[in-house]
């Protein structure tokens, strides 16, 4: 008697579950798997090379780690992996966009944390539309991640790229955002204040943050506490342009309420 073979849909949906976790952890065990399956080791190790072949994930010795970038990020990227507030912006910011949307982002440790949440939700990954949902990036490291997931369609602008930022900027990338139109655009910044707006500190970043602002329905920034109320060198754009703030507890209160007076949606998380 031939062992049943698992239905797609098993398999589906525990793939989207591994990649959750692989996502949330960087690496899982058969053990680990297994028991937040609920299912057998040997059905673990088989997906596991399902999910290696498809270039979702690495096989190592004992378990698997997620497929990253084929160069070290920079240091202020690692960081962002353990940073509990940034964690919690991109929770909250990355269950906002809807299955079939096309949603902007530019780079940055807090919207590379949003990307990555996005590409972990279980509902997008179930989704029978292909592609569930599509994302426009400037940042190489952003797109590098994205590409691997077979639900999402990637589309990287072109440009000059800024080794401290991994963004893509000039003309280039100018000309291909500006025949594209966005849902959402998700934008991290170096401040942002009722006063000033959102702002960075490199004008070239800024004028292509700017663009995909101007291309977008709808403006999120997600930004950390220390962030709100003040200003950086260029401007992004101007706080009414801004439809919601995704930022943490020890945003200044003040801050919150000179942005929420402007006109601007800001939730804590």
């Amino acid at each position: 008697m031939t062992a049943r073979q698992p239905r797609a849909a098993d398999r589906g949906s525990r793939w989207s579950t591994l990649l959750g976790l692989l996502a949330e952890r960087g690496r899982l065990s058969v053990a680990e798997a297994s028991e937040a399956l609920g299912a057998s080791e040997a059905t673990v190790r088989r997906d596991f090379g399902d999910l290696a072949a498809q270039q979702l994930a690495t096989r190592t010795h004992g378990g698997i780690v997620a497929t990253a970038v084929a160069y070290e990020l920079p240091a202020r990227y690692k960081e962002a992996a353990s940073d509990g507030a940034k964690e919690r912006i991109a929770t909250y910011a990355a269950d906002i966009p809807t299955e079939g949307a096309v949603v902007g982002f530019n780079g940055g440790t807090t919207t590379s944390a949003v990307a990555r949440r996005l590409a972990a939700r279980s509902d997008l990954a179930m989704s029978s539309a292909r592609p569930a949902i599509t994302v426009v990036t400037n940042a190489l490291n952003i797109a590098t991640e994205m590409v691997l997931r077979p639900f999402v369609r990637c589309v990287s602008l072109g440009g000059v790229a800024r080794p401290e930022s991994y963004e893509l900027s000039g003309p280039l990338a100018s000309m291909v955002l500006g025949e594209l139109w966005l849902d959402t655009a998700v934008i991290g910044v170096d401040a942002v204040s009722a006063e000033a707006g959102a702002t960075c500190q490199h004008e070239g970043e800024a004028g292509i943050n700017s663009l995909m602002v101007q291309r977008a329905e709808r403006v999120i920034v997600v930004a950390t506490g220390a962030k709100l109320g003040g200003r950086a060198f260029a401007r992004i754009c101007p706080a009414s342009r801004i439809d919601l703030v995704v930022t943490d507890d020890s945003a200044d209160p003040a801050a919150v309420a000179d942005l929420r007076a402007a006109g601007v949606t800001v939730e804590v998380v």
